[in-house]
């Protein structure tokens, strides 16, 4: 699966140094982990591909594209962001239940970046009623529900190569679902950039009007401010 990455710049925040390193490492543990855990609910579907691939692993460097981490670094850099981890190798046919357990693997992915934007938001809840005057932690658990907030959403999309893409596949009659995957795997990726590209070089941002209220109206939620 490939994730591609929306930072908090789309969301109004200014790239400073603190702001670049903070994202950066959240950017590490938001795309790592979403990619341990598509391996991980294969694996435990009886899928043996991931694992076979060494993608089964907390070493986090495992689930990292050497030409998307570049290009994560040199657009988060520019003020947008754009990257992608390794696609985690899946076989439905290989997992006990092929529509639901690849299904579940699938939603792990985006469901693992809600949980961690949760964790960022308790402890930024916590610094907040312990009274904790420490302006960098406080921006990087900012910073970390926001980045994961926003790949929560943004792999929602059901546009190919995003997650949502296979997840809407799932509840689709069988011979739709074919001509869906078939669409979104010739023409998916090109349907997507072009929406992405509206947002680099026109004022009107398709990704940013879909995403932007629930990412802040859901921030608001989980950290009170």
């Amino acid at each position: 699966m490939l994730d591609l990455l929306l930072t908090p710049a789309q969301f109004g925040r200014d790239i400073t140094p603190e702001y670049l390193v903070s994202a950066l490492v959240v950017i590490f543990l938001a795309i790592g982990i979403h990619e341990y855990c598509h391996a991980k609910f294969a694996d435990m579907a009886g899928d043996p591909t991931a694992r076979i691939h060494g993608r089964v692993t907390l070493n986090l460097f495992n689930h990292f594209d050497p030409i998307g981490t570049m290009m994560i670094i040199f657009t988060v850099l520019a003020g947008f962001g754009i990257g992608w981890g390794r696609p985690v190798p899946m076989n439905p046919a290989k997992m006990r239940n092929p529509r639901w357990d690849h299904f579940a693997a699938v939603a792990a992915g985006p469901l693992s970046n809600l949980a961690q934007a949760v964790v960022y938001a308790f402890i930024l809840r916590g610094m907040v009623v312990a009274g904790i005057d420490a302006p960098a932690l406080v921006l990087f658990a900012f910073i970390g529900v926001t980045i994961n907030l926003a790949l929560f959403f943004f792999n929602l999309i059901p546009l190919g190569p995003l997650d949502g893409m296979w997840i809407l596949g799932t509840f689709l009659p069988s011979r739709t679902a074919d001509r869906w995957t078939y669409w979104n795997m010739k023409y998916g990726m090109y349907a997507f950039l072009g929406i992405l590209m509206l947002g680099w070089f026109t004022p009107f941002s398709p990704i940013s009007l879909v995403l932007g209220p629930p990412v802040m109206a859901l921030r608001s939620l989980l950290t009170g401010l």
